[in-house]
């Protein structure tokens, strides 16, 4: 067939007009598209999407395979050319064969620069001005100065390229909970897009009803899991309605399965299935796949991102946590505070994480869902042992960071010598916690962004290795706009109200400020994290509502405004201090140590009981995700703090809270305000040597301003 292909190659270059030739011509053009759509298959390797053929190859060693991605991409897989070429592109038209009638085919940058040299490489190309494969003929590599064709393969005539594949729809099994759904879509080659899915969650006590994917004629309970539509392993949670996509663990392709199935694992019922055919004509993911092979015989897959391995040798556990997260990422696994279910509180952890070329494994107590602050003398909430006096237990053992994977190592006796530490058990099943999150500036673990929340059991003493992980994947980021930056301006309003409220998902506090969440933030007037543009001379007031209670550490908030934009001023070094102006909410003692003087009442928003605040990012606004929060109020007035911003203020300051960090914004300090002329309900405000264009919507809303000198 090598030959057949070559020939094929040769006879598109023919010329005659016997009868003979033509036949011929056209039998071996069948007979190479025949075996070049047949020469990519599954089994084969990586699916690369449908096989067009091979570039025939006639100047300047221009080589290589051509697949089509989708309707509109090619992917070119081990391409050579010598760059020699004077003014060369990719080229392709709808004529019968490559010649000056076509166009430029943008390179894998989308530039129409001049080929270079590529030496055995793969990329993609997309026809420009959404053309379809199916409406060109031929794709060449052709140098425009000299009208010379030194490569091309050919579309088959009747070529169906890529394209996502419908795949029927779920419907209740008699007797089991509520399933349904409209067209499932496979995407591509690992993901599965689901429609209006709904599930009611009425699965029974006992029940693990998980995506469930297989071989064979049904669903049975030989299958594996398929992470949710956040990358959790955990029993699913109720839909209602809901469009979720789904991702194939680890390499696992749609070519490997012959069914989906939402199943129940212990009952072994599938509660609704689709049957998949053999032969989709699909894109190829995009998911990058990334094997990683850990060194302790047993594994379990926490989360998509997310494994903990293990081996008990003796007195000693070695674990070893690995996973796909960012630089300034940390990994926690521990065992929990409750022998009855995995709770955080209470809980005894290790974190870790690599900063520049040194990991750590360090280990904590959770006294209190906050993070660390001092209680009539004592540390309470997220804590290291050895500032809670106890010890650090953990002796890190080995560290690495390859293709965004951290992976650390670490051990500790199952007995620790520190009271504080819970005992690994060897003769049940212990429950366990873990999350992952992101460290602050003092590479301490803020709230954590993923978390499970159903219970998590391990049993870590195994007669035989148990390991159910998968390769890491990851894809390019699909990241979701913030929710609106809130600005109040009004000259009228000289007063504030400052709750405390949830700080949203990554499009919440984390989008609006860049800064790392601890899961609490204030909003003033209803607003999360406004800026506020004051003027200096006139006199405001803060009505602190964020708790006055100085025992709690999750919510004793009083309010500090101060020149430095995180906050937490209470937990910062004496030498850091001292580095801060505070410019109200502190007064000093006689010895010198600040008090807080705007501690009002506890007002908090929450979310409402059974709402997952791990969906936070689902929600479009704001404006939609508060509507859902739960306002509770303690009784009691006020704290009032008065401000009189004046000359010596800076043009920006910070108002925050003076135990935790990274809860609140700016205040923008101005010389005057100076309402427009105009009719577009603007106003001006000018500080230093600057003037601001300020639009302004329902009386306190900015939406646009404009900067200038």
């Amino acid at each position: 067939m090598k030959g057949m292909r070559f020939l094929y190659g040769s006879a598109v270059r023919w010329h005659g007009s016997g009868a003979v030739v033509r036949i011929l011509a056209r039998l071996l053009l069948i007979a190479a598209t025949v075996h070049n759509a047949a020469a990519q298959k599954p089994e084969d390797g990586p699916y690369r999407g449908k096989y067009i053929g091979k570039f025939n190859s006639y100047h300047h060693q221009a080589s290589g395979d051509v697949y089509a991605v989708d309707e509109y991409t090619f992917l070119l897989t081990g391409f050579n050319y010598d760059g020699n070429g004077v003014d060369t592109f990719f080229w392709s038209g709808a004529s019968n064969r490559p010649g000056p009638q076509g166009f430029i085919v943008p390179d894998e940058y989308g530039k129409t620069n001049i080929l270079e040299r590529y030496f055995n490489k793969d990329f993609t190309l997309r026809l420009p001005d959404n053309k379809k494969i199916t409406e060109v003929k031929w794709l060449a590599v052709y140098d425009l100065n000299s009208q010379n064709n030194f490569a091309d393969v050919y579309i088959p005539e009747d070529f169906e390229p890529p394209v996502p594949q419908k795949a029927g729809s779920l419907t209740a099994i008699a007797g089991g909970p509520v399933v349904s759904s409209d067209t499932i879509d496979i995407l591509d080659s690992k993901t599965i897009r689901i429609t209006d899915f709904s599930y009611d969650g009425k699965a029974g006590g006992q029940a693990a009803v998980h995506f469930w994917v297989g071989v064979g004629p049904s669903p049975s309970s030989k299958g594996s899991k398929v992470p949710d539509e956040m990358g959790y392993l955990d029993p699913i949670r109720a839909y209602d309605r809901e469009t979720i996509t789904l991702e194939l663990p680890g390499d696992m392709t749609i070519f490997d399965i012959d069914w989906f199935s939402v199943y129940d694992v212990e009952a072994r019922r599938d509660y609704g299935s689709i049957l998949i055919s053999d032969d989709l004509n699909v894109p190829p993911s995009l998911v990058r796949v990334t094997p990683h092979t850990e060194s302790l015989p047993n594994c379990r897959q926490l989360h998509k991102d997310y494994r903990v391995s293990w081996e008990v040798f003796g007195p000693q556990i070695t674990i070893q946590l690995a996973g796909n997260v960012q630089q300034d990422e940390y990994l926690s696994f521990g065992l929990s505070g409750s022998d009855q279910r995995s709770q955080m509180l209470g809980a005894d952890v290790a974190v870790a994480f690599i900063d520049g070329h040194r990991g750590y494994a360090v280990d904590y107590n959770i006294t209190s869902l906050a993070p660390c602050v001092q209680v009539l003398g004592q540390n309470k909430g997220v804590c290291r042992d050895d500032v809670v006096g106890g010890l650090d237990s953990y002796q890190l053992h080995t560290f690495s960071r390859e293709n965004d994977i951290n992976t650390i190592t670490f051990r500790r006796t199952l007995i620790s010598s520190d009271s504080g530490d819970k005992e690994f058990l060897l003769d049940r099943p212990m429950y366990v916690v873990w999350a992952m999150g992101r460290l602050d500036s003092n590479n301490e673990p803020t709230y954590h962004d993923v978390y499970p929340k159903r219970n998590v059991q391990i049993n870590f003493n195994t007669t035989e290795p148990v390991n159910d992980c998968f390769s890491f994947t990851s894809r390019e980021a699909n990241l979701k706009d913030i929710w609106e930056r809130q600005q109040i301006f009004d000259r009228s309003v000289r007063s504030f109200t400052a709750t405390l409220g949830p700080a949203g998902g990554k499009r919440g506090y984390q989008g609006i400020t860049g800064h790392v969440s601890n899961g609490l933030a204030w909003y003033i007037n209803g607003f999360m994290v406004p800026e506020l543009w004051l003027r200096r001379g006139l006199t405001y007031s803060f009505r602190v509502r964020g708790g006055n209670n100085p025992h709690s550490p999750e919510f004793y908030h009083p309010l500090v405004i101060t020149d430095e934009p995180h906050g937490g001023f209470d937990r910062l070094s004496d030498a850091r201090q001292s580095e801060i102006r505070v410019l109200a909410g502190v007064e000093f003692t006689r010895r010198g140590r600040p008090k807080p003087t705007a501690a009002g009442p506890l007002c908090l928003a929450r979310h409402p009981d059974g709402q997952d605040r791990r969906l936070d990012d689902n929600f479009a606004t704001f404006k939609k995700f508060n509507r859902t929060l739960k306002w509770t109020c303690d009784s009691g007035d006020p704290a009032v703090l008065e401000i009189t911003p004046n000359t010596s203020w800076p043009d920006v300051v910070y108002y925050n809270s003076f135990t935790h960090a990274n809860m609140g914004w700016k205040i923008h300090i101005v010389d005057s305000y100076s309402q427009s002329a105009r009719n577009d309900g603007g106003a001006s405000v000018t500080f230093g040597s600057h003037t601001v264009r300020i639009f302004l919507v329902t009386g306190s809303l900015v939406l646009g301003a404009w900067l200038w000198k």
